[in-house]
């Protein structure tokens, strides 16, 4: 305040940092490694500046290809409508409600090109709270980088010249390892609280620091995710558990108080020592299969970070005298339905949810055809994982991952032996031992029916 006086007395004006022209930096000042760009995504970025536009590569994509690493996706940026970029490309669509993009595919390829955004959203129409609803207004470049999230995600990269150009310091922050976002942060939360997800997410996968600045409002404004529509807050928790960070992305999520709401009871599983053993192994398998390149199933991730909430209830329903059977559906449907609210778990996702713990008891019964008839289900490999899992995390006896280990991989009479082996009933399954039968005509029919599907 007093330095403001004194400049005010003496005439003197603040100094302004201009953010309307960047910096530009050439490729030996940069280091991208022009092998690492889509060949797709230059064929679209020269599509555009031969039809007169300029077009870049932007936000993630240039973040990676600076870190030295081949993005997985690449997203573009011109001054082009979306009508004149659909134009341009026979297989391209115009999607999008809030902000209007373009989907072009090349192939299985998916590109995603958005117009250069307007500097301001004041106009737009926003929710009670401030976040914005629609938001179709284009304008020039140094202004769709303010619009931008966070520093790092704000340069843009031309493959023709190779040159990067850079409007708020992101340069730096890549090399000093920083995550900041651009503008006030509170007004930048309020206006997309999904940033809130974003930031610990980028924090924990790249192993930045967030800004002190940036960081401070978190904790107090978490509860606006609750007024995000479920489906997008899904899609961001699906990038976040398949980032190849996943332990630590959650373990952020936790310090920083967003993990409330989005996996409830997450907290008390991790503060078990069984139920943390096994969503820590979990994570870890699917965070070392995604960084080897390998396939990850969005139904194990969720069925794995849920098992325990399913067990507790499996439990409680068997202690009421539910059969073991009837009780873990049971026990599903609630935890399902629960999370269904806040995370909008698509169906398929859903679905395979269900037969990987449908499955978990049928692999203890080890008798006549029982054991073929699972090798035929089509979630077996899926299954059969998580049912390692349980061995490893202690939950169950490793012998039982053994013997099937060794059935799956046995021929015919290796089969046979190991059946002949273990002549055990299966009749008990689940976590605790079989309840009484149920009072009323109701509990012995839907115990029928649920055992008529294969148990």
């Amino acid at each position: 305040m007093i330095k403001k006086f004194i400049r005010r007395i003496l005439g003197q004006k603040q100094k302004v940092e201009d953010h309307t022209k960047p910096v530009t930096l050439g490729p030996k000042e940069h280091g991208i490694d022009p092998q690492l760009v889509s060949p797709n995504a230059v064929r679209v970025t020269q599509t555009l500046q031969e039809a007169g536009f300029r077009a870049f590569l932007v936000g993630g994509a240039v973040r990676d290809l600076l870190l030295g690493i081949k993005p997985k996706d690449f997203d573009i940026a011109t001054d082009a409508t979306p009508e004149q970029v659909k134009r341009l490309f026979r297989r391209a669509f115009i999607i999008g409600k809030r902000f209007q993009i373009v989907h072009v595919m090349f192939g299985q390829d998916l590109l995603e090109v958005t117009t250069f955004r307007g500097s301001s959203s004041e106009g737009a129409p926003k929710d009670e709270h401030g976040r914005v609803l629609r938001d179709n207004t284009f304008g020039e470049q140094h202004e769709d980088a303010v619009r931008r999230d966070f520093t790092i995600n704000a340069m843009y990269y031309d493959p023709a010249t190779q040159n990067v150009l850079d409007y708020h310091g992101g340069i730096a922050d890549i090399r000093n390892k920083t995550l900041r976002i651009i503008g006030v942060p509170e007004a930048r939360y309020r206006e997309d609280p999904v940033r809130l997800l974003r930031v610990v997410r980028f924090a924990a996968k790249l192993n930045f620091t967030i800004d002190a600045a940036t960081q401070a409002p978190i904790a107090v404004m978490a509860p606006l995710i609750n007024n995000v529509p479920a489906a997008r807050v899904f899609d961001e928790m699906l990038k976040l558990l398949m980032s190849g960070q996943a332990l630590a992305c959650l373990q952020q999520l936790r310090k920083e108080g967003l993990h409330h709401g989005l996996l409830p009871l997450l907290d008390v599983v991790l503060e078990q020592p069984l139920g943390e053993k096994f969503v820590r192994l979990a994570l870890s398998s699917t965070d070392a299969r995604i960084q080897q390149g390998k396939p990850v199933s969005p139904g194990f991730l969720f069925a794995s970070l849920l098992w325990h909430q399913v067990v507790e209830k499996w439990t409680a329903y068997q202690a009421a005298g539910e059969y073991p059977i009837p009780a873990l559906h049971l026990a599903a449907d609630d935890v399902l339905n629960s999370q269904t609210e806040k995370l909008a778990l698509q169906r398929k996702i859903a679905s395979d949810m269900r037969d990987i713990w449908a499955m978990q008891p049928r692999f203890e019964r080890r008798v006549g055809k029982s054991p073929y008839k699972l090798l035929e289900h089509l979630r077996l490999r899926a299954g059969y994982d998580f049912l390692l899992l349980r061995c490893a995390s202690g939950e169950i006896d490793a012998e039982l991952g053994e013997w099937w280990t060794a059935f799956i991989e046995a021929d015919g009479a290796g089969r046979e032996v190991l059946l002949a082996g273990k002549p055990k009933s299966g009749s008990e399954t689940g976590p605790a031992k079989k309840r009484p039968r149920r009072r009323g005509g109701r509990g012995r029919q839907k115990d029928a029916s649920l055992n008529e599907g294969g148990e």
